[in-house]
């Protein structure tokens, strides 16, 4: 996993819990925050750089090291206050791996229409942004008591737009059990073709998951796309 540049919005008991995890797994972070007391949250001697300002403060940003960002999360107590950070981010400075904290779940699916990944209050959990700033980094939702079969959740990469999803299936080793599509999760995903924003769960032998991750980075075949045929 190549470290990157991680800029964290708000300095809250998710943040600086994620910021602290994010350099302890050798990535460099920016955390800003508006009250420079919220960085007492921080471990002391916590190597990584503070910026007293807002998400959408564009001098703050540039601060932080916005232009040379890998992944940015917006996670602050205001849902209006993320997703405007997020959409800087995003369109402003282009960064791609981009996640928004928001406390009204209605609108989620709003903000999934725009390109920008949410995740509930009631469903937070520091490893659910992680996977989604630093895809890899924390991937096994659950192993059985064997360590023998993997869970794991994976985003569409940009190579699947408009191909079928199970043709990454390979029998014994690799089956896509569902698919999460606009905050919907799916498992009629025998006809469904990739788009942006899809979350893809898997069924992995523990032997297999490299040979995913191949597959999904367009390293090497998986399933029926080895075959070149449906």
């Amino acid at each position: 996993m190549v470290p990157v540049h991680v800029i964290v919005v708000g300095c809250g008991r998710v943040g600086s819990g994620l910021a602290a995890r994010l350099s302890a797994g050798g990535h460099s972070v920016a955390i800003l925050d508006k009250n420079i007391r919220a960085f007492r949250r921080l471990p002391p001697a916590w190597p990584g750089t503070t910026v007293v300002g807002s998400g959408f403060d564009r001098d703050a940003l540039d601060q932080a090291g916005a232009d040379r960002a890998g992944a940015l999360a917006a996670v602050t107590s205001g849902d209006n206050s993320n997703i405007l950070t997020a959409r800087i981010a995003r369109e402003t400075y282009q960064i791609h791996n981009v996640v928004a904290r928001i406390y009204d779940p209605r609108r989620a699916q709003i903000y999934l229409r725009l390109g920008i990944p949410t995740v509930a209050t009631v469903a937070w959990t520091i490893d659910q942004v992680e996977r989604r700033l630093i895809p890899g980094a924390s991937d096994v939702d659950w192993s059985d008591t064997t360590g023998t079969m993997l869970l794991v959740e994976r985003d569409v990469p940009d190579h699947l737009a408009g191909h079928f999803l199970t043709d990454l299936d390979v029998p014994g080793e690799i089956r896509l059990v569902s698919v999460t599509r606009s905050g919907v999760a799916r498992l009629d995903v025998d006809q469904l073709v990739g788009q942006e924003g899809d979350v893809l769960h898997f069924a992995v032998a523990s032997h297999a998951r490299d040979r995913l991750d191949a597959a999904l980075a367009g390293d090497a075949p998986a399933g029926a796309r080895a075959g070149g045929t449906r």
